[in-house]
């Protein structure tokens, strides 16, 4: 930059000759009426009005002139640096607007078109039904226990207290993967291999694993030599629950039988209990629910019969009763000093209950027309 002199006339400094800001001026003008973008046009406004554009140098030699010129030079300079900045913010909003416009041509969204090409997908109701019940026995403070689906017998069998006749250990009720070979029937290394019959394993197996108190539900997929038909499958679908601790008693199996069914089934539902026999719980009971469509009326007035009870006011769900005390011996629990109760159900044969199911296999066929109707529930 040259230095400051009093004598020194704007005319004869070449950058600030009237017709050398023109050409300036003209020059920019011209390169952004010829930018055909935004990209473009960010670099026509770095080079004709950034710090090293010629107009902006030209500014600098301003300083450099007496002070009696300072002022048209000045005012010079400025017309045309504002003209160059005019045009630049017209032509952007130009830009602009065509850019807009074409992104709502290219980018346009046919709202008329079909919504739904790809089906929306459903869990599958056992699932959902599985986590239901999970949820409501742990929020009592039980934990979720897991186990084999390919057992030894012993802890199918033997620990549970069913003696080496019993019916259920014969093929045709049990799926045997190895049989017994030759060692004995109370060790469960020797014991032979099965898919298991009941989740009951994972009650011997909590109870070997962890010191009482005992809380547990074993939910799982269980396997018998049943034929596939409307109310029998192969494969099916149970949850067990087990409770170890010091005092319990029948009274507080019944009252957690109670808060299991109003969870599930809402209202003030109630449970009933009828004598049976198991051989891994004493005394033995089958739980029966009040009916959850009749409310149970339906066995006292005639006039008003329900398919879901057949009229008998009482849905039966499953077996249950106080742990037998051979079953804790076997797992290493003093039965002196611990009691428990168990009890276990299909969760197929309550979601037929819940939901009207009539024929089972429509559970397991894996018809999307099935699943559907039960939605995404979580």
């Amino acid at each position: 930059m040259s230095a400051p002199n009093k004598s020194y006339d704007p005319v004869e400094v070449e950058a600030l000759k009237p017709e050398e800001i023109e050409r300036m001026r003209d020059e920019a003008l011209a390169a952004i009426a010829a930018a055909a973008g935004l990209e473009e046009l960010r670099e026509v406004k770095v080079a004709h009005t950034g710090d090293r554009s010629p107009l902006a140098l030209a500014n600098r030699e301003i300083g450099a002139l007496p002070p009696q010129a300072k002022a048209e030079a000045g005012k010079r300079v400025g017309q045309a640096r504002g003209a160059v900045n005019k045009a630049l913010a017209g032509r952007q909003a130009e830009l602009e607007a065509e850019r807009d416009a074409r992104v709502l041509v290219e980018e346009a969204v046919d709202v008329t078109l079909p919504y739904d090409r790809v089906p929306a997908g459903a869990r599958h109701p056992l699932t959902t039904l599985s986590d239901r019940i999970e949820d409501v026995f742990v929020a009592m403070g039980y934990e979720v226990a897991e186990g084999p689906e390919i057992e030894a017998e012993w802890f199918n069998f033997d620990a549970l207290n069913f003696p080496p006749d019993h019916p259920a250990r014969e093929m045709q009720d049990t799926f045997f993967v190895k049989p017994l070979s030759g060692g004995s029937e109370t060790d469960a290394a020797e014991s032979g291999v099965v898919l298991r019959t009941h989740t009951s394993p994972v009650q011997i197996r909590s109870m070997i694993d962890r010191e009482p108190p005992v809380y547990v539900i074993c939910p799982g997929r269980v396997y018998r030599t049943d034929e596939l038909d409307a109310t029998h499958t192969p494969v099916f679908a149970q949850v067990e629950l087990l409770a170890i601790d010091e005092g319990l008693t029948m009274a507080d199996l019944k009252g957690t039988l109670d808060h299991m069914v109003r969870a599930l089934f809402g209202g003030d539902l109630t449970t009933r209990l009828r004598p049976a026999y198991f051989p891994f719980t004493e005394p033995s009971a089958e739980m029966d629910m009040q009916c959850f469509a009749c409310r149970g009326e339906s066995a006292v007035n005639p006039d008003r019969p329900c398919r879901t009870c057949s009229s008998e006011g009482w849905i039966e769900l499953g077996g249950c009763g106080m742990v037998n005390p051979r079953v804790l011996t076997a797992c290493g629990v003093d039965p002196g000093r611990y009691s428990g109760f168990a009890f276990g159900f299909g969760i197929e044969r309550m979601l037929m209950f819940r939901h009207s199911i009539e024929d089972m296999r429509d559970i397991i066929e894996g018809d999307v027309r099935f699943t559907l109707p039960f939605g995404m529930e979580i």
